[in-house]
């Protein structure tokens, strides 16, 4: 439903990892191949005008246009899509309105409000909820502008502040200290040591970066067919195996479950013969250790355990909570900004609507002038009247708001009207 824009508010209405369960955050999260008629399911609400949806596992958000003070509906209707009942997820909604709701999706978008500090993925999520949204069609002028100057927004953060730069997981730290050693790893071989969850974030992250090959051992081989299958370089292998993988392994990274070492001296020593003792980087981050201590002994291993790694990791939190007080700073220059940009983009819209008024006006009163004028009417009366009648359709109703004002005791309109017709300065030039 279209609705007129310049009695719409900003409204972003959501949950998160903050608010909510897993549990529940499942419950409220909309499914990519739903989320097209959930959009416009919302769009046909009558207090809606313009709508876009980011749902993550992190997080789900609504952000839209909507008539001020009129949210209930909407959220009735997300309670009620999502079959649940309200009271299951109302201390878990919070919502920001106009200038609040564009900071709330910038700092979003920056990675401020996110699980991890400065975290980027979110950023091309959001920008994937915007693309949907318009496939959907339910974004027009101004949920596009807060989108693009969110963007915008982003880019300004990441490129001058150090927010991203740091990394804090476990996973991103033992990739970046496997950047720092090799420098371009895109010639180098990683041998990954079981197929969990931080195995996994590690591949993505060195497929990301360009790693040459990918191996991924673990004990049960269809885990590390199945993580395998997710990346072009990688190739599965059992834990049996490590001796025989371990000489083509520039990058050993390990998290298994196991309780006794699955790596030790002997195996890393053999490979080193064999690898003519070109060195081999080794990140240990399972509890309790994956690779015997001893390994670190050897001359051409570099080994790092998880404690290693949390002091580097400690380390760039602070850098990055440095930086995210800059980048806090650019949040709210930027919806500072956007905010007087649509506001000033209402007042130009006002000023249109203004001048087609007018001109309506003089050209219904310029046809009667010209009708009288071809009926042989006197110029100089046609023209009197001509004016006098303009005058008075100008003037009815500003007069009629103006009195109302003053019986109101509204002082303050009458000062602007004064300022906005120039009253003061005509009395100023009759003196």
């Amino acid at each position: 439903m279209v609705i007129d824009s310049f009695i719409m508010g900003f409204l972003a209405l959501g949950i998160n990892h903050q608010t909510a369960s897993v549990a529940l955050r499942e419950k409220v999260a909309f499914a990519p191949e739903h989320l097209a008629d959930a959009l416009q399911s919302i769009q046909k609400l009558s207090s809606v005008n313009e709508v876009a949806i980011l749902s993550t596992c992190n997080r789900t958000e609504i952000y839209c246009e909507v008539v001020p003070g009129q949210e209930q509906p909407l959220l009735a209707w997300w309670a009620d899509y999502q079959q649940l009942a309200m009271t299951e997820v109302a201390d878990s909604i919070y919502q920001y309105w106009d200038e609040s709701a564009v900071q709330h999706m910038m700092r979003v978008a920056s990675g401020l409000d996110s699980m991890v500090l400065g975290e980027p993925q979110i950023l091309g999520q959001l920008k994937t909820a915007y693309v949907q949204a318009q496939a959907a069609g339910t974004v027009g002028f101004g949920l596009s502008r807060w989108f693009e100057s969110t963007f915008a927004t982003a880019k300004q953060v990441r490129t001058q502040t150090a927010i991203g730069e740091s990394p804090v997981s476990v996973a991103y730290a033992a990739v970046a200290l496997a950047r720092q050693i090799f420098g371009d790893i895109s010639q180098n071989h990683a041998l990954l040591i079981g197929a969990g969850e931080t195995i996994e974030l590690v591949a993505r992250h060195l497929s990301e970066v360009g790693i040459a090959g990918l191996t991924i051992a673990n004990r049960t081989l269809a885990n590390a067919e199945l993580l395998s299958s997710q990346f072009d370089q990688a190739t599965p292998a059992s834990l049996s195996n490590l001796p025989d993988l371990l000489p083509n392994a520039d990058i050993v990274i390990a998290s298994t479950a196991s309780q006794l070492p699955v790596l030790g001296k002997g195996a890393v020593e053999r490979a080193l013969k064999l690898r003519k003792h070109r060195p081999i980087f080794m990140v240990d981050i399972a509890v309790p250790r994956d690779i015997e201590p001893q390994v670190a002994t050897l001359a051409d291993i570099y080994l790092y355990t998880v404690d290693d790694l949390r002091e580097v990791i400690e380390e760039n939190l602070k850098s990055r909570q440095t930086a995210a007080v800059e980048a806090e700073n650019l949040v709210l220059n930027g919806s500072a900004a956007f905010m007087n940009r649509m506001r000033e983009l209402t007042a130009v819209e006002v000023l249109k609507q203004f001048r087609t008024k007018i001109e309506l006006l003089s050209e219904d009163e310029l046809a009667k002038a010209r009708k009288k004028l071809a009926n042989g009417a006197d110029p100089e009366q046609v023209l009197a009247r001509f004016a006098k009648a303009i005058t008075n359709k100008l003037l009815h109703g500003p007069s009629v708001q103006i009195k109302q004002a003053g019986a109101a005791g509204q002082l303050d309109r009458i000062e602007w009207v004064k300022q906005l017709f120039e009253i003061d300065q005509l009395t100023d030039k009759k003196s």
